[in-house]
């Protein structure tokens, strides 16, 4: 199988080849990667090791750090009907006595609101984005290769694909990271710190529910969201967040010790359902923020739609070789105490279509120096968001004494000092190479745009040995791995 376009060039490109791009995860960052590859008429198609999507995760939060590129695609509009915004984060003691609030940059500072909304939203959203045939589920990646100026992926299904350029967005376990790993390692070229494992922090549990008695929760009639978290006794902690049509985004959290950490030998930080009986039995009895119990809003949720994951940091060193690159969870696995994580891989996915987008043809030197510029431009922002993860997360969840004298902190400083120190959070804005640039409407400045900018029209043709029609062709190969297997 080959990847090449379907589709004519967009309007006012010049028609010729472009590269074939394979997009291993469809997850957030994976799919803004497909969106923007669609807008743009490049060839590429993603593979998905799940056999179908399901709408999994909990709240979720969207701001001027990624929001001026749905701006230029004209899809803000559509986040802001989903969505609420939210100006503050609520932190309450186990006993439901208030801790305190800290205070969030909005509309007045940064010219945009901190959107919250739940997770599926924004998946089906991006999904609506691409065509249905770009998409093939049950393609798990066991092995990556590189041959004559070629990438190659082999699937569990024993079916193999071919491209021009292959990016891994399949998570923190990701298949396509490890292989390339196993590779660069047998020939002594992987760093020792990214053959280390994950720093494992918290068990969480999340879900969304739909309260039978929204009467009770005056919080929902607020047209904007209430984020709110209980800290409970024994490293427990619980979050109840507000969002459009009277529903509740909820999560549970246990923070795990060193030794519970280590001794911990399930490793899956994948969002999908499981035995979550026991987790819940532990919080129920807890209160809600806003009154009753956390087994009110959970017993509102569909079991099947309960996940439970493993909330885990690492901050890998090599994000790319040869033709493939990494993105998202793949590269940098964050805590989600400051909301970074789907946000970096978005914002991965932005940079790096720029570059790809730039790139004079598909030769391996324009590819790898498309890739560099791409790990020059992020790997410096992403470790930057991934040491504000660990402080968030430290300040909404954390329970040990550092954690407790971190959110005291945070908590009692006046709001001009906590806003001018975590200005420079909002400064970082990269957009879409190809489109005119969103303008500033805050009072805070931003940095300027990384990278060469030119419209569709200027757009370099690039030419690639790809030459058969992408949909067709990965179809009659499924089909006739399907006839193989029967």
């Amino acid at each position: 199988m080959s990847v090449q376009d379907r589709q004519s060039s967009p309007q006012g490109a010049t028609d010729g080849y472009k590269p074939g791009i394979m997009i291993v995860g469809a997850g957030l960052g994976g799919l803004t990667l497909a969106m923007l590859f669609e807008r743009l008429g490049y060839p590429y198609h993603v593979f998905e090791r799940a056999t179908k999507l399901r709408p999994l995760g909990s709240a979720m939060t969207l701001g001027p750090n990624i929001l001026p590129v749905f701006e230029q695609l004209g899809l803000l509009e559509e986040i802001e009907k989903m969505s609420f915004p939210c100006p503050a984060l609520e932190i309450y003691n186990h006993d439901n006595t208030k801790f305190g609030s800290v205070k969030l940059m909005g509309r007045k500072g940064t010219g945009y609101d901190n959107l919250l909304f739940d997770r599926p939203q924004l998946h089906q959203l991006l999904l609506r984005q691409i065509p249905p045939e770009r998409v093939s589920f049950g393609k798990k990646v066991l092995r990556v290769e590189e041959q004559d100026d070629r990438v190659f992926i082999h699937c569990s299904d024993n079916s193999t694909y071919e491209g021009d350029i292959l990016i891994g967005a399949d998570g923190a376990y990701s298949g396509v990271r490890q292989s390339l790993y196993r590779s660069l390692r047998e020939k002594g070229l992987l760093p020792r710190a990214d053959s280390e494992d994950f720093a494992l922090a918290n068990i969480c549990m999340v879900g969304v529910a739909d309260p039978p008695n929204p009467e009770k929760y005056p919080q929902l009639k607020d047209d904007y969201s209430h984020f709110s978290t209980t800290l409970g006794e024994n490293m427990r902690a619980c979050t109840v967040v507000s969002i459009p049509g009277n529903r509740v985004c909820w999560s549970l959290t246990v923070q795990l010790s060193k030794a519970e950490a280590k001794a911990q030998h399930f490793r899956n930080s994948e969002w999908g359902p499981e035995s979550n009986e026991s987790m819940i039995k532990e919080f129920q009895d807890l209160p809600c923020p806003w009154g009753g119990t956390m087994k009110e809003i959970i017993e509102a949720t569909p079991k099947d739609l309960i996940s439970k994951v493993f909330l885990e940091e690492k901050m890998f060193k090599t994000w790319f070789h040869g033709r493939t690159a990494l993105l998202g969870d793949a590269c940098h696995k964050m805590l989600t105490g400051a909301g970074q994580g789907a946000v970096n891989a978005m914002q991965d996915a932005v940079v790096l279509a720029n570059c790809i987008y730039n790139m004079p043809n598909t030769r391996t030197k324009s590819v790898t120096a498309a890739f560099g510029e791409y790990y020059r431009q992020r790997y410096p922002q992403a470790a930057q968001k991934f040491n504000v993860s660990k402080e968030w997360s430290m300040v909404m969840f954390g329970q040990t004494f550092a954690a407790k004298i971190t959110r005291h902190i945070m908590v009692n400083t006046p709001d001009w000092l906590f806003l001018r120190t975590h200005s420079r959070n909002f400064a970082y804005r990269p957009q879409l190479a190809w489109l005119p640039l969103v303008e500033n409407r805050g009072p805070l400045p931003v940095h300027p745009q990384e990278g060469v900018r030119k419209p569709l029209s200027q757009r370099p043709i690039l030419q690639s040995r790809s030459s058969t029609n992408t949909a067709a062709t990965i179809e009659g190969q499924e089909q006739a791995a399907q006839a193989e297997a029967v």
